[in-house]
């Protein structure tokens, strides 16, 4: 494997970034999944858009898109893989030990992973921690993962491949990396960004190509919705066919299932919409 580390191609066990990186010392940095087919990108420009976003929120300064771009093109030339996880991890590069940066610059690191398309259905837990939708980091993808990792584990020990969190207020938020949509009385809803949630990508597409409604719900809602899915750059639509101990029969249902078509449709005719 070769990965893009600031500014060239490297051998993965020569691929370095410094421990005293502020990525790795306090978790200072954003990144970026992108979807990758046989060496083409899926929705690049809207990743683009988002990391500049979270750079800004974090008040890193923005990344080159250009640069990044042409780091993308590099790995996935050097590493052919059929369906892959564009890795793209932007930090606050070297800084002193603490909550300060320093003023090196940012680090630039992109690598790739193989994946697999990931089943039609799943199934989902509630945890019983919050997402603070007042956080100074809200809605932006940081590389500070702690809770979501310890909330996977948990999705994991009850059989589940995601968790999904509330806000503080009690009202449904998302999953450690992925977007919720329910179906109520036959209409799509999805929580609106002021949940806290992140603008997921995927989220993104699948209101403006299905006319899903933003719509703060009560966390509670996943105990009587007709339909479960989530949406996130790997998953595409995945429908949800267990909620904690709930079954939900006839997965994925009717409105699931047209957004997973249209999904697929469209995603095919233009791979960066």
């Amino acid at each position: 494997m070769q990965i893009w580390v600031n500014g060239a191609l490297r051998d993965a066990d020569a691929a370095r970034v410094s421990v005293l990186d502020h990525g790795m010392t306090v978790g200072d940095g954003i990144f970026e999944t992108v979807k990758a087919e046989k060496g083409t990108t899926f929705a690049l420009t809207r990743h683009l858009a988002r990391m500049t976003r979270s750079a800004r929120g974090l008040g890193l300064p923005d990344p080159d898109p250009d640069e990044v771009r042409r780091a993308c093109a590099a790995v996935l030339d050097a590493n052919p893989v059929a369906l892959g996880r564009l890795r793209i991890t932007y930090t606050g590069g070297l800084s002193p030990l603490g909550s300060e940066r320093g003023d090196t610059g940012p680090t630039l690191v992109v690598a790739v992973g193989e994946t697999r398309r990931r089943p039609d259905t799943t199934a989902v837990v509630t945890v019983p921690w919050t997402r603070n939708e007042r956080s100074a980091v809200a809605g932006l993808k940081t590389t500070s993962y702690a809770e979501n990792v310890v909330a996977l584990a948990r999705a994991h020990g009850h059989g589940a491949t995601e968790a999904l969190f509330g806000n503080t207020v009690g009202a449904l938020c998302e999953g450690t990396g992925s977007n919720v949509f329910v179906v109520v009385d036959g209409q799509l809803h999805t929580p609106p960004l002021a949940s806290g949630c992140l603008a997921g990508i995927t989220r993104e597409l699948v209101v403006e190509w299905t006319g899903a409604q933003e719509t703060e719900l009560p966390l509670d809602v996943l105990a009587s919705a007709e339909e479960v899915f989530l949406t996130s750059t790997l998953r595409d639509v995945q429908a949800v066919h267990r909620v904690d101990g709930r079954e939900l029969t006839g997965t994925p249902g009717p409105v699931t299932a047209k957004a997973m078509r249209v999904f697929d449709e469209r995603a095919a005719s233009d791979l960066d919409p």
